[in-house]
C-alpha cells in the first residue's frame, strides 16, 4: 500500500514588540504577513517583555493604536519575562521570549525587521532539524594579532558543551576562514518546542557570558552573545545550514531588512514595492506614522531619495559605505 504523504504540522510565529521602533515594525510584520501568506494557519506571538528590576524603564507596548492594530491584524500579545538579560543586553529578549511560546508546538522567530514577502506555508520546514539564518557576516570572533584563531576559539566553546566541533564544519572552505566554522545571524530561527530550544538556548547564553572558555578572553560578547550561542544550540539539536534550502527565507519568501534607509538603498523593487503597499491601509497608516523615521521614509518619500543614491546592481561591499553614504546625505534615521 503507498504511503500517504505526511501532513507538516502548523507552526506559530513569534515576534518581539516592545516600546520605541520594535513595537511599529512588529505592526509592518504582521500587516505584511495578512497580506502575502493569508494561508498561513498558526498563531502570531508578540513576546512583550514585562517591567522589572533588569529594565531602566518600561519596556512594555506604550502605543494604545499599536496594541489595536497588532490585535485587529490576528497577533496575540504575550507577556514574557526578562529575568537574565533585560534593558542591559535587550538581544536577550528573543532567548527569553520562547519560554513564553506554548511547550510542544512548532515555532518561528523572526526579528520584527522582516517582512513577509511571499507564503510562508510554502517553506519547507523540517521542525526536527534547528536551522536559522544564513545572511551573515563574518563579525565574530575578532581574530587578534597573537591570539587564538577561529579553530581555536570555535572549537572551545563546542568542547566547554560537550559538542561534536568536526561535523560542525564545512570543509570546502580553507582553515581559518569565518565560513568553514558554523554561524548564524539570529535573524529568524526555528525549531519543534520553544521550551526546549528556549531553555538550551538560554543555558548556553548564560554560559558563554559569565563563564567563557580562556580562548574567548579578548573576544567581545555584546552584541554578538545570541550569535555565538545560536550555533552551538543549533548543532546539538541535530540541525545545521544545510537544513533548509536556500532561496526561501532571506528570499523569496521573507526579508530581512533591517533599518530602514538600508532597506530602501539595496532591496529590490519587489520588496520596496511590498514594503509601501502593507504599509499604504489608513488604518496601518495612521499607526506607522507615530513613528518619525517610517513617517518620513515611506510616507514623506525619504526612502525613495535614498534609494536614488544607489545602483542596486553595483552596491558597494562594505554595508559600512551604504550607511556613511546615506548620513552624508542626511538620510539616516533609525
Amino acid at each position: 500500500m503507498a504511503r500517504k504523504a505526511s501532513k507538516r504540522p502548523d507552526f506559530n510565529i513569534v515576534i518581539v514588540g516592545q516600546s520605541g521602533r520594535l513595537q511599529y515594525e512588529a505592526v509592518l510584520f504582521a500587516a505584511s504577513l495578512r497580506a502575502n501568506s493569508p494561508d498561513f494557519s498558526g498563531r502570531l506571538f508578540v513576546a512583550e517583555p514585562q517591567p522589572g528590576p533588569s529594565w531602566d524603564s518600561d519596556p512594555r507596548i506604550h502605543s494604545e493604536p499599536v496594541r489595536s492594530a497588532l490585535e485587529e491584524l490576528g497577533a496575540e500579545i504575550i507577556p514574557c519575562e526578562s529575568t537574565h538579560f533585560g534593558g542591559a543586553y535587550p538581544y536577550g529578549n528573543k532567548i527569553e521570549a520562547l519560554l513564553a511560546l506554548p511547550e510542544g508546538e512548532p515555532f518561528v522567530f523572526f526579528d520584527t525587521d522582516t517582512l513577509v514577502t511571499g507564503d510562508l506555508m510554502s517553506v519547507p520546514f523540517d521542525f526536527d532539524r534547528p536551522c536559522a539564518s544564513r545572511k551573515v557576516e563574518g563579525t565574530w570572533p575578532t581574530i587578534e594579532l597573537y591570539g587564538p584563531g577561529y579553530t581555536q576559539i570555535w572549537k572551545s566553546l563546542y568542547d566547554k558543551f560537550g559538542l561534536d566541533f568536526e561535523t560542525s564544519l564545512d570543509l570546502s572552505w580553507p582553515d581559518e576562514y569565518w565560513r568553514r566554522y558554523l554561524y548564524f545571524n539570529a535573524g529568524f530561527f526555528y525549531y519543534k518546542c520553544p521550551k526546549l530550544f528556549g531553555e538550551r538556548f538560554l543555558d548556553y547564553a548564560n554560559e558563554i557570558h559569565w563563564n567563557a572558555p580562556p580562548e574567548l578572553i579578548c573576544q567581545p560578547l555584546d552584541p554578538w552573545l545570541d550569535q555565538v550561542a545560536l550555533p552551538l544550540v543549533i548543532h546539538s539539536f541535530g540541525g545545521g545550514r544545510d537544513a533548509l534550502p536556500e532561496g526561501y527565507l532571506d528570499g523569496d519568501v521573507t526579508c530581512h531588512y533591517r533599518i530602514l534607509p538600508l532597506a530602501y538603498a539595496r532591496e529590490s523593487d519587489a520588496v520596496i514595492k511590498t514594503l509601501e503597499d502593507v504599509a499604504a491601509p489608513n488604518k496601518i497608516k495612521k499607526v506607522l506614522k507615530e513613528y518619525d523615521p517610517m513617517k518620513r521614509m515611506i510616507y514623506q518619500g525619504r526612502g525613495q531619495k535614498v534609494r536614488a543614491l544607489f545602483d542596486r546592481d553595483n552596491l558597494p561591499r562594505k554595508e559600512q559605505a551604504i550607511r556613511n553614504k546615506i548620513k552624508r546625505n542626511g538620510f539616516w534615521m533609525r
